[in-house]
């Protein structure tokens, strides 16, 4: 993974989607994944957005995360043009507050498979993490640092924990 050639592509519909998206490009670069992000509309881009995922196999990109609100057709459309696996990111982006997306991407018919997050930031992490998860099932070095990733986060939580005992004691309540 030490050259520079994206192995995950990241396609939002709206660049007001980037405070979103730029988690999972976050949690990329903490893995040392190289990636790519574009602006690409399933619905005012079509053929921008069918042209990038028919040639992301062949660019080497290995996994694809998709993020859009509102309609949020982007991770279905970018799963039908490819056999390459899709994380969608649901995005909070109208008055229903995300459910409308989170909707259109979980009910992709069958043969269209997308694996969809949580809404909003939380999720794109998560995608991030998740694109990890499926590289790292032939790379040991990334694989491992997951687990060592997963390993700081339970130690994280032990810690607040033993805050936790500390402030009741503190305060006589054990």
């Amino acid at each position: 993974m030490s050259e520079n050639k994206p192995l995950v592509g990241i396609l939002m519909g709206s660049d007001n989607d980037y405070g979103v998206m730029a988690e999972a490009a976050k949690v990329l670069k903490q893995f040392g994944i190289p990636f790519e992000m574009i602006v690409s509309s399933a619905h005012r881009t079509p053929e921008r957005t069918a042209t990038y995922v028919s040639a992301a196999r062949d660019n080497g990109i290995k996994v694809l995360i998709a993020g859009a609100g509102a309609a949020a057709h982007l991770a279905g459309v970018v799963a039908a043009e490819t056999t390459l696996p899709v994380i969608a990111v649901p995005i909070d982006a109208t008055s229903l507050q995300g459910l409308d997306a989170l909707l259109a991407m979980v009910q992709m018919p069958a043969g269209i498979p997308v694996a969809t997050m949580a809404i909003g930031p939380a999720g794109a992490r998560n995608a991030g993490i998740f694109a990890a998860q499926i590289l790292a099932t032939d790379n040991i070095e990334l694989a491992t640092k997951l687990s060592n990733f997963k390993a700081e986060m339970a130690a994280g939580v032990i810690k607040k924990s033993d805050k936790v005992q500390e402030k009741l004691a503190a305060d006589g309540l054990i």
